[in-house]
């Protein structure tokens, strides 16, 4: 007597369920712009009831209007070019000094008892009261201002790839050492995927931090930037174009931390 099994036929997904999924992200995104623009709405009638004094703040359609005169003549994206490009040195030095002290730090005993000390004491400084000290050490040119966005980058990276490491399971490390991994090989394939997790939320922090920097910085013997082009606007007590600075900044700096959330989402794609 011969049995016939009959393999399950494979599972097909409807093609409901793939669109209310792609539905999804479209949604969530579209829910989070709910509130702006119900604050803009509302901005706009508050200044057009006379409640808000348009010589003090200027409305959302004179703040657009003006950024389009921004535009037109030049000023606005060479202002968002400097800028970018401070933050970008900055980023990229704080960065790496961040990373690599974390790195010795993390997996060296010695390392950890050279580094971390000074750190935690440089740590607690408030960097922006530094200004004055940079201005005199390297004159009024670039270098305080990137040197500024480096020193607030690499706290919050050293930190949470130091805490990073540290939260690898020991286990992991001891099977690396168990299969002669190198000490590259290591860093490459167990230290560095076991970190990224804090890696990330450091560098969104960082982000953070550096923006809030450059703001400091930028209006602080700068001749370039967007600093300089509130710097400038204040004195003409020009609101509209204050503002129109102080948006751009926003909108960078909720570009920068979208930028990283994708990354997340793609490097960490095994976190549910």
């Amino acid at each position: 007597m011969t049995s016939t099994y009959l393999a399950a036929p494979p599972a097909v997904t409807p093609r409901g369920d793939r669109t209310r999924r792609r539905r999804r992200p479209r949604v969530a995104m579209l829910r989070r712009w709910v509130s702006p623009l119900l604050i803009l709405i509302v901005w706009q009638l508050l200044c057009m009831a006379g409640i808000l004094d348009e010589r003090t703040m200027a409305s959302p359609t004179q703040i657009f209007g003006r950024a389009v005169e921004l535009i037109q003549d030049g000023m606005l994206g060479s202002a968002i070019l400097v800028s970018l490009k401070r933050v970008g040195l900055g980023l990229a030095i704080g960065g790496t000094i961040g990373l690599v002290l974390a790195l010795v730090a993390g997996l060296s005993r010695i390392g950890d008892d050279a580094i971390d000390p000074p750190m935690q004491m440089l740590r607690t400084l408030p960097f922006l009261g530094l200004i004055p000290l940079f201005i005199i050490w390297m004159g009024i040119g670039e270098t305080p201002k990137v040197a500024l966005i480096a020193m607030g980058v690499a706290f919050p990276l050293y930190l949470n790839t130091l805490a990073g490491i540290r939260g690898i399971d020991r286990k992991t490390t001891e099977a690396a050492r168990a299969m002669h991994l190198t000490w590259s090989q290591r860093i490459r394939h167990v230290v560095l995927p076991g970190a990224m997790p804090q890696v990330l939320t450091g560098l969104r922090q960082s982000l953070g931090i550096a923006w809030l920097a450059l703001i400091v910085a930028e209006t602080v013997s700068a001749s370039s930037g967007l600093g300089y082009l509130i710097n400038h606007a204040r004195d003409f007590l020009q609101i509209d174009v204050i503002v129109v600075g102080l948006a751009v900044y926003s909108v960078l700096g909720l570009v920068t931390d979208a930028l990283v959330r994708y990354l997340e989402s793609r490097a960490l794609a095994w976190r549910a």
